[in-house]
C-alpha cells in the first residue's frame, strides 16, 4: 500500500461544547466570541466555520477572558494567577491563535502570603493601553499593554487603614475614559480619578457587593448585591458622599432594559439557575438546567448613539451556550450552528454515514425544519472573520444515540457540527414520564414568570429508553435502532405526518429454555391504538427480544426486507416486511451446529491432525540426528532457534486460549449480511453471519424470494458452518470480501448503478477480526488463508475495527482499501486487506480513556470521532487527502505587531516553528488533567447585573 494514501494522524477538529467553561469574552467590532475552560484552553468562535484554539502552557482553570477591542489580542488570568496575552496571526493564509506574552503580579515586600495580590478582577481600559487590576487585598494595579509592564498602583490613603476587602468589580466611566469605578465586597464603592488620583465621590452600601454596572450617560450606575436586590446610584459633583441610592425608579428616560443572573429568593428558588429580562410591565426569568457562567448583549458600541439598542443576550452556562433574540416579540431563543450540546442526553452510541444521498439528505432536513421552525441559522449574531473553507460537497451524518431513547442528527461535513433532526423513540412506549420535548413553555408557577430554556437535559424518564445500536440503510431510507430493553425498532423516512398503529413482535431467543430465569428489567409496555407521527422517521416494527436483555448488535439489510440482532441470550433475524422471525440462535446451544453443512468437526479434526503432524515430525527428526555427524550440531541449532522464535517473537506475542465457560460467552459481538458463496464455490447467495464474544462465527445460508414475491414467500435461513477460533477470543467484525479483496457494496448501490458490482467470478473470503488477531478465511471451504496476531505490546486488545477506503493525494481515481483498529491501548493500526500486512501505527487516545476508547467510530474516508468529555467529539484524520479542519481568517490592524517583536527578539524569522508548537499544544490540550476553580458564586447572590436603554 503506497505511502501517499496516509498523512501523519491529525487531531482535525473538537465538535461539540467545551467542557467545564469557565469564562467568556466578547469583541463587538470584531464579532467574535471566546471561551475558557478549566483545563486551560481558549477557544474562539465567529461565523460557522471560524474557530480557532489555544492551550496555556501551565495546565490551569482561565477564570477571565477579555478582549482587546478591535485588535484580535486576548488578556487570559488563570487561577495560577498568572495573566497571559494572546494574538491571532496569519500563516500559510490563515489564522492561528498565539500566546504572546505573560505576567504574574509579585506579592507585596516582607509578605509571605501571596492571597493579597491575588487577582479577582480585570478592568481593560477602551483605549487599550491600560490594564486595571484588582486584588483580594483590596488594592489597584496597573499594567501597560501589550508589554504587560507594571506601573504604578492607586494609593491607599482614602481607605484610612479600614480593610474594605477584595475588589469585587472594576469598570470605566462610559463618558470620561479617565475614572473609573472601583467596587469592594463589604459595600464601599469609589470613583477614581486616573489623571489627577484622587476619589471623586464614595457611595457607601451596605449589602456585600457582587457587581456594578454603568447606565451609558453616566450619570447613575447600578449595584447588585449578595442579598439577591440591587440598588441604583446617581453620580453627582455636588455630593462628593453619598450613603443612600436612588430608591424604586431609574432616574434616566425611556424605560431601561435590565438583565441579572441570580437574585432568586434562596428557601424557595435556590437550586434554580436564573437569568432575568426586565422592561416596563415585561418580565421573564429564563430557567436553566445548569449554572450560569457568564453573559454578554451585542448591542450598539457607538458613542455618538443615544441608545443601546440590544439586539441578543448570549448566556454561557456549565453545560450548554444560549442566544436570545432581544429584538422579538417573546425575546425567542435563537438555534445555534455550533456548541451543540451533545450531551444534552448522555451518549450512549453514534454511527456515520458517509457520502449522503441528497435525497436523504433533503429530507432530513425538511423533517428537522418542522420540527424546529425557527432554526434558521442566517440570524446567527456571531459572525466575526472569514470562513475559507469550501462547501464540502460530499455530506456527512454522525447519528448519536442517547439515553433518554433519542437518535439524533448531525451534519458532520464541514467543521460546525449542526443539529439537523431529533427522532425520539419513547413516544411509543408506556412510562412514567411525560416525553413532551417542549423547552418553551411558561413554567408551573406564576409568579416569578418562569421559562424554560435550553435542551440541556440529563436526566432520563427510564433507562431502559437508553440506545444502544444503529443501522441505517442510507438508500432506502430505513433506520433500526436497538435498546436496553430488548426493543429493536425499524422506521421509514416519510415526508407526511402520519398516525398509524405500530405492528409488535415477540422473539424469543432462549425458545423457552428450561432452568433459566430472567432476573433483570421488564421489557418496555408498548402503547396500545394509534400514535401520531411527524414527519420525519417513523417506526413501523417493533421488535421486542426475550428476555428483555441488552441489545448488543444490530444490523438492516434493506433489499433483503431483513434485520438481525444479538443479545447475550442469542441472535435472531427478522423478516419486517412480512413481520415474522426468521430464525433464533442461543451459540450455547450444543445441539445447534447438527447438521449436513456443519463444518465443526471437521476444522477442530484437522486441526487437531495438523498439531499431531507437527509434533510428531519434531520428535522423529531429533531421533533421526547423528551426535558426531559435521552437520548434527548446525542442525540442532537451528531446530532450538526456530523454536524459540516460534514460542517468543518479538512482533507477535503468544496468545492464551481462553475458558469456554464463561458467562459472557454467549454475548453477541457483531452481524452482518453479505452476497457470498456459502454452499458450494459455483452458487453464490444471500448469507448472515454472526460473531460471539467466545469466538464462534456462525454462518447462515438465507433462501430470499424476489422482489415480486416478498408477500408471498417467506425467508429461509439454513444454518451453514461455524467457525471456532482457537483462542477463544471475542469476534469484534466480520466482514465478506470478493475476488479482488475489495468489501462487498452496501445495499442497493448496484442496482441502482452507485457502486460497481463486486467480483463473482474469483474466490470470495471472510475476514474475521477477534480481539487477539485478525483472520482471512477462503470460502466455500473456510480454509485459512493468513492472519496477524496482533502485536507488540502484553494485554494489547482491539476495540475498534472498521473498513476504510484511503484515496490518493495526486489522483483521485486511484485508491486502496484498508482496515483500521483502534486498540485499548489507545493506539491506531493500519492494514492492508486482505494480505493483512501493517502498514502504519498512531498514538490517538490515552490508554487511561476507557470511555474515549469505547466512543470510538471509523468513518469510510479515513476519519473517525471519539468522546473527549460528555460533550465534545475529537476528530481525527489517517487519510492524506480527506482532512476535516477549521480553515480560516480574522483580519485586522494592530497599533503593535507583538508577534513580530518576539521573532525579532528570538533572533528567529520563521513563524512556522513556534507557530506550530503552539496549535500543537493546543490539539493535544485534552491529555492533561483538568484544574477546578477555588471558588463558587451562590445561586441567590445577584452576581451580573446589565442595564440598557433602547427606544
Amino acid at each position: 500500500m503506497c505511502d501517499f494514501l496516509f498523512s501523519s494522524f491529525t487531531q482535525t477538529v473538537e465538535h461539540g461544547f467545551p467542557n467545564q467553561p469557565s469564562a467568556l469574552a466578547y469583541d463587538p467590532k470584531l464579532q467574535l466570541m471566546a471561551i475558557g475552560t478549566k483545563s486551560g484552553a481558549i477557544k474562539i468562535y465567529g461565523a460557522p466555520g471560524v474557530e480557532m484554539t489555544g492551550l496555556h502552557k501551565d495546565t490551569a482553570a482561565v477564570t477571565q477572558i477579555h478582549f482587546l477591542y478591535g485588535q484580535v489580542r486576548i488578556l487570559s488570568l488563570l487561577d495560577d494567577n498568572t495573566i497571559h496575552l494572546w494574538e491571532i496571526v496569519q500563516r500559510e493564509n490563515r489564522s492561528h491563535l498565539v500566546e504572546v506574552h505573560s505576567f504574574n503580579l509579585p506579592g507585596r515586600p516582607g509578605i509571605e502570603s501571596t492571597s493579597a495580590t491575588r487577582v479577582t478582577v480585570m478592568l481593560l481600559k477602551l483605549s487599550c493601553d491600560l490594564l486595571a487590576l484588582g486584588t483580594e487585598g483590596g488594592g489597584v494595579h496597573f499594567l501597560e499593554l501589550p508589554t504587560l509592564t507594571l506601573l504604578n498602583n492607586i494609593p491607599e490613603e482614602y481607605k484610612c487603614g479600614k480593610s474594605l476587602g477584595p475588589v469585587e468589580s472594576l469598570q470605566q466611566h462610559p463618558q470620561d475614559s479617565d475614572k473609573i469605578l472601583i467596587g469592594y465586597s463589604r459595600g464601599l464603592v469609589v470613583l477614581w480619578d486616573l489623571n489627577s488620583r484622587h476619589v471623586d465621590n464614595l457611595f457607601l452600601g451596605k449589602q456585600q457587593l457582587e457587581s456594578l454596572v454603568w447606565e451609558r450617560s453616566g450619570n447613575s450606575f447600578v449595584s447588585s448585591h449578595s442579598d439577591g436586590g440591587y440598588m441604583v446610584w446617581a453620580v453627582s459633583s455636588s455630593n462628593p458622599c453619598t450613603h443612600d441610592p436612588i430608591s424604586s425608579t431609574i432616574p434616566y428616560g425611556e424605560a431601561p432594559l435590565v438583565l441579572f443572573s441570580g437574585g432568586m429568593p434562596r428557601a424557595s428558588y435556590g437550586d434554580r439557575h436564573c437569568l432575568t429580562i426586565l422592561q416596563d410591565s415585561s418580565h421573564v426569568t429564563l430557567d436553566f438546567t445548569s449554572r450560569v457562567i457568564d453573559f454578554f448583549t451585542i448591542h450598539c458600541t457607538d458613542k455618538d448613539k443615544e441608545f443601546d439598542d440590544p439586539s441578543a443576550l448570549v448566556v454561557l452556562l456549565e453545560e450548554e451556550l444560549v442566544v436570545i433574540d432581544l429584538q422579538m416579540a417573546g425575546w425567542p431563543t435563537v438555534p445555534a450552528p455550533y456548541l451543540a450540546p451533545l450531551h444534552s442526553s448522555a451518549i450512549t452510541c453514534s454511527c456515520h454515514i458517509s457520502n449522503v444521498p441528497p435525497k436523504l439528505w433533503e429530507r432530513v432536513i425538511s423533517a428537522g425544519q418542522q420540527q424546529c421552525p425557527l432554526q434558521n441559522y442566517e440570524n446567527w449574531p456571531l459572525c466575526g472573520g472569514k470562513n475559507l473553507a469550501a462547501d464540502p460537497k460530499p455530506k456527512e451524518l454522525l447519528l448519536t444515540g442517547h439515553e433518554d431513547g433519542t437518535v439524533r442528527f448531525w451534519d458532520a461535513s464541514g467543521v460546525s457540527l449542526k443539529p439537523l433532526y431529533k427522532l425520539s423513540t419513547a413516544n411509543i412506549f408506556q412510562t412514567d414520564g411525560d416525553h413532551n420535548d417542549s423547552l418553551t413553555q411558561a413554567g408551573e408557577e406564576e409568579w416569578p414568570p418562569f421559562r424554560k430554556v435550553g435542551c440541556f437535559d440529563p436526566y432520563s424518564d427510564d433507562p431502559r429508553l437508553a440506545i444502544q445500536k444503529i443501522s441505517v440503510c442510507k438508500y432506502s431510507g430505513k433506520l433500526v435502532v436497538a435498546g436496553t430493553a430488548g426493543q429493536v425498532i425499524v422506521l421509514v423516512l416519510s415526508d407526511e405526518k402520519s398516525d398509524h398503529m405500530i405492528d409488535v413482535a415477540t422473539v424469543d431467543l432462549l425458545q423457552d429454555r428450561e432452568g433459566f430465569t430472567w432476573k433483570g428489567h421488564d421489557r418496555l409496555p408498548p402503547k396500545s391504538g394509534s400514535v401520531v407521527f411527524a414527519p420525519g422517521f417513523q417506526p413501523v416494527v417493533l421488535v421486542q427480544c426475550m428476555p428483555p436483555a441488552a441489545v448488543t448488535a444490530v444490523t438492516l439489510h434493506a433489499e433483503w426486507n431483513l434485520i438481525a440482532f444479538g443479545t447475550s441470550h442469542g441472535f435472531g433475524l427478522f423478516d419486517y416486511h412480512r413481520r415474522s422471525p426468521v430464525c433464533t440462535l442461543h451459540p450455547n446451544d450444543s445441539l445447534a451446529m447438527e447438521g449436513p453443512l456443519s463444518r465443526v468437526k471437521s476444522l477442530k479434526k484437522s486441526l487437531r491432525q495438523s498439531f499431531r503432524r507437527i509434533r510428531k515430525s519434531r520428535v522423529s527428526g531429533k531421533k533421526r540426528v547423528v551426535v558426531n555427524s559435521p552437520t548434527s550440531k548446525v542442525q540442532e541449532a537451528n531446530a532450538q532457534l526456530a523454536e524459540h522464535d516460534a514460542e517468543v517473537t518479538p512482533v507477535q506475542r503468544r496468545i492464551e486460549p481462553r475458558s469456554a465457560d464463561d458467562s459472557l460467552s454467549g454475548v453477541v459481538r457483531c452481524l452482518c449480511f453479505a452476497d457470498t458463496f456459502l454452499r458450494d464455490g459455483t452458487h453464490h447467495g444471500p448469507t448472515m453471519w454472526a460473531g460471539t464474544n467466545s469466538g464462534s462465527v456462525y454462518a447462515y445460508a438465507l433462501d430470499v424470494p424476489s422482489q415480486e414475491k416478498f408477500s408471498e414467500q417467506s425467508v429461509e435461513a439454513l444454518l451453514g458452518k461455524e467457525i471456532q477460533l482457537m483462542h477463544r477470543a471475542p469476534v469484534v467484525s466480520i466482514a465478506v470480501l470478493d475476488g479482488r479483496g475489495n468489501p462487498l457494496p452496501e445495499p442497493y448501490e448496484v442496482s441502482r448503478d452507485l457502486a460497481k458490482a463486486p467480483d463473482m467470478q474469483g474466490s470470495h473470503s471472510v475476514l474475521i477480526v477477534s480481539e487477539e488477531q485478525f483472520k482471512v478465511f477462503m470460502l466455500p471451504k473456510v480454509s485459512a488463508k493468513t492472519k496477524f496476531k496482533l502485536t507488540a505490546h502484553e494485554g494489547c486488545r482491539v476495540r475498534k475495527v472498521a473498513l476504510s477506503n484511503f484515496t490518493s493525494v495526486s489522483s483521485e481515481e486511484y485508491s486502496e482499501n484498508a482496515l483500521v483498529c483502534l486498540t485499548n491501548l489507545g493506539d491506531i493500526h493500519v492494514f492492508s486487506v486482505p494480505a493483512l500486512r501493517p502498514q502504519v501505527r498512531y498514538d490517538c487516545i490515552r490508554k487511561e480513556d476507557i470511555s474515549g476508547i469505547a466512543s470510538c467510530v471509523f468513518t469510510k474516508t479515513g476519519q473517525g470521532f471519539y468522546l473527549i468529555s460528555p460533550s465534545e467529539y475529537e476528530r481525527f484524520s489517517l487519510s492524506a487527502r480527506v482532512i476535516t479542519e477549521p480553515l480560516c481568517r480574522v483580519d485586522v490592524e494592530r497599533p503593535h505587531d507583538l508577534s513580530a517583536h518576539r521573532m525579532i527578539s528570538e533572533g528567529s524569522c520563521d513563524t512556522e516553528d513556534w507557530s506550530n508548537d503552539a496549535e500543537n499544544s493546543a490539539l493535544h490540550h485534552r491529555k492533561k488533567s483538568h484544574f477546578k476553580l477555588y471558588y463558587k458564586k451562590k445561586l441567590h447572590t445577584m452576581t451580573v447585573f446589565t442595564v440598557f436603554l433602547i427606544k
